[in-house]
Formats: C-alpha cells, structure tokens, sequence
C-alpha cells in the first residue's frame, strides 16, 4: 500500500524538522508527497525532500512527488531540481506504482 504525505504550503527553515520527521516516521513504506499545496520552497526542506529521495532509493521503496503546484515546481527549477529528479521506482510484487 503506498502512503501519501501532504506538503504543507511554506516549506522554509522552520518547516524542515517536521518535514524530517514526517520523513522518518514513513521510512520504508511507498510513498507519494503531495506538492499541490507548496507555495515556497526553502534550501533546508529541499535538502531534507532530497535527502528522502535517495533514502528511499537506497531502500528500493517507491518514491514520487505528484501534483507539484506551479510555485513549487518553479522553486526547485530555480535550485536546478525538477519533481521528476526526486521520485523513485522500485517494482511492488509486479504491479504498476501508484495503484
């Protein structure tokens, strides 16, 4: 079952501890992060977005960013990342992610 992380709209420095430990308390489990919601985006949380990124790879769990809003999507372009550059695919017992 893949679990879903809503992102809440101001992702600065004060956000980034809990964003962390929204994080860690999914570690392990498919997960899709909301972005629909993101109206700016800090160094520290993406750090931190980057940061969960490759934990999941590392653990081939699924991973992806969906519904980005504009903002968000523009704030990671200005930091030469793209939603796309986050998410992850591992298989899930032959069946597609996100289903």
């Amino acid at each position: 079952m893949t679990e879903g992380l809503e992102l809440p709209a101001i992702l600065d420095l004060v956000a980034a501890p809990g964003l962390l430990e929204a994080f860690t308390g999914r570690r392990g489990q498919a997960l899709v992060v909301n972005g629909a919601s993101v109206q700016r985006l800090g160094g520290q949380c993406l750090q931190v977005l980057l940061a969960a990124s490759r934990a999941w790879a590392a653990d081939d769990v699924p991973f992806a960013v969906a519904a980005p809003s504009e903002e968000f999507a523009a704030n990671l372009e200005l930091m030469g990342v793209c939603a796309a550059d986050l998410a992850h695919r591992a298989p899930l017992a032959g069946k597609e992610f996100g289903e």
